[in-house]
């Protein structure tokens, strides 16, 4: 092979590695999401992921701790099993929920 074929070759092959990368590296938040859920209630005050209710923007925005219009990703399935003292159930809760007093 002559040298500017040798460099071509190395170059297309450089370019589609780092493509490759690029698009694995892309994609794993994606599926890393499929394995989590959104939980309301269980953040702590200031800890959430992301929706705190009227008044805040959005991820560490909560006012209280378990606050129920704010929720934090846990992974699937285990929401509805941990503790949320303000919750009706007195467990996460998988859509926003108006807090009862504790």
């Amino acid at each position: 092979m002559s040298k500017s074929l040798t460099s071509t070759a190395l170059s297309a092959t450089a370019l589609s590695l780092a493509l490759s990368t690029a698009l694995s590296l892309a994609a794993a938040p994606a599926s890393a999401a499929d394995h989590q859920e959104k939980c309301y209630g269980v953040a702590m005050k200031g800890k959430n992921d992301c929706a705190a209710g009227p008044g805040t923007t959005c991820a560490g925005t909560s006012k209280t701790d378990h606050q129920g219009s704010a929720w934090k990703y846990v992974p699937k399935g285990s929401c509805e099993k941990t503790a949320s003292p303000t919750s009706p159930t007195g467990f996460g809760q998988l859509a926003a929920f108006k807090e009862k007093k504790t």
